[in-house]
C-alpha cells in the first residue's frame, strides 16, 4: 500500500532533569529535505539521527522539534543568578531615574521589589537549562527510542493518509479509462458526420462525386485523424499506473512521468478528435488527469 509524504509523529520521554518531546512533521518534497528546529540535540548525535529520519521517511520536507521541561523540582537549580541580578539591576536604575516614579513607605517597596523579581523570573532567558546536561550519553538510547517512536507514529499517519491517496487516484484513473470506452463509442459517429459534410460540400457545389475518389478522401481523413494508437498507448499507461503504484513501496516519482505519458495520449486524442461528444470526454479526462497529477505530487 502507499503511503502519504504528509505526516507527523510526535514521541515524549522522562529524563533525570524533565520531560524531552519530539515532534516530527513532514510535506511533499522531491528529496529528503530534514531540517532539525532545535539546539538540544549534541552535535555528534546528529549525523546519526538524520540517517535514521532519512532512512525511514524517505523523502519529503522533514521538520524536526525537540523541546525539553525541566522537572519541578529542579527549576530553583536552574536560575541564572547572574541574568537576574542585571535585569534587576537595569530596572532599578530606570527607577531611580524617574523622579516621583515611587512614593510610598518603605513595606510598600519592599513590596513592589518582590513583584519585579517575580516579573524577572519569567523572563524567558533567566531559568535555563544547559544543553549538555539534558542530552548525554547515559540518556541517549531513551532518547534515540523516542526517535522511533516518533517516527513510527509518522509512518502510521502516512499509511493512513496514503489509503485514502490510492484510492482516489485509482478511482480517477478508472474513469479514464470510462471516458475512453465513451471515445471509442463515438468513432462511429464521427466518421459519418464527415461523410455527411463531404456529401453536403458537394451538393451544394454541385459536384458529382466519384465513388473511388470519394473513398480516397474518406481514407486520407481517416488517416490524419485516426486516434486508434492513443487510445492503445492511453490504456497501456493506465495498465503501467495500476501495475506501479500497486507493485513498488515508492511509486511516487515514477507515477509522474507515467501521468505525463497519459496527458500526452489524451492531448494528442483531443487535437484529432473533431466531433464535440469526442471533445468533451477529452475535457473530462484531462480533468480527471488534472487531479491525479496534484495528489500524485503528495504520494511517497
Amino acid at each position: 500500500m502507499i503511503k502519504s509524504m504528509t505526516g507527523y509523529g510526535k514521541a515524549e520521554v522522562a529524563l533525570a532533569a524533565g520531560k524531552l518531546t519530539i515532534e516530527i512533521r513532514t510535506l511533499n518534497s522531491k528529496s529528503a529535505d530534514i531540517s532539525i528546529k532545535s539546539s538540544l540535540l549534541p552535535k555528534d548525535k546528529d549525523l546519526a539521527i538524520r540517517q535514521k529520519i532519512a532512512d525511514r521517511l524517505v523523502r519529503g520536507t522533514i521538520d524536526v522539534y525537540i523541546s525539553f521541561e525541566a522537572a519541578a523540582a529542579d527549576a530553583a537549580k536552574l536560575v541564572d543568578a547572574a541574568v537576574v541580578k542585571d535585569y534587576y539591576s537595569q530596572i532599578r536604575d530606570i527607577r531611580n531615574e524617574l523622579p516621583g516614579f515611587f512614593m510610598g513607605s518603605a513595606s510598600d517597596s519592599d513590596r513592589m521589589n518582590n513583584e519585579i523579581l517575580a516579573a524577572i523570573l519569567r523572563f524567558p532567558d533567566v531559568v535555563t537549562v544547559k544543553k549538555e546536561d539534558i542530552i548525554d550519553e547515559e540518556n541517549w538510547p531513551e532518547v534515540d527510542a523516542a526517535f522511533d517512536r516518533a517516527l513510527d507514529a509518522v509512518d502510521d499517519y502516512r499509511s493512513r493518509e496514503g489509503e485514502a491517496l490510492y484510492k482516489d487516484v485509482c478511482s480517477r484513473v478508472q474513469n479514464i479509462l470510462e471516458l475512453e470506452n465513451e471515445v471509442e463509442a463515438h468513432e462511429q459517429e464521427r466518421i459519418d458526420t464527415v461523410k455527411e459534410k463531404i456529401v453536403k460540400a458537394a451538393e451544394e457545389l454541385g459536384v458529382k462525386l466519384d465513388k473511388e475518389r470519394f473513398e480516397q478522401e474518406m481514407i486520407f481523413y481517416l488517416e490524419k485523424f485516426d486516434i486508434n494508437e492513443e487510445k492503445v498507448r492511453l490504456r497501456q499507461h493506465c495498465t503501467y499506473f495500476m501495475d506501479t503504484i500497486n507493485g513498488e513501496p515508492y511509486p511516487g516519482k515514477k507515477l509522474g512521468f507515467i501521468i505525463q505519458e497519459m496527458g500526452r495520449e489524451i492531448n494528442t486524442t483531443g487535437s484529432k478528435a473533431n466531433n464535440a461528444s469526442i471533445q468533451k470526454a477529452v475535457v473530462r479526462m484531462k480533468d480527471e488527469l488534472e487531479k491525479i497529477r496534484e495528489q500524485s505530487m503528495n504520494i511517497l
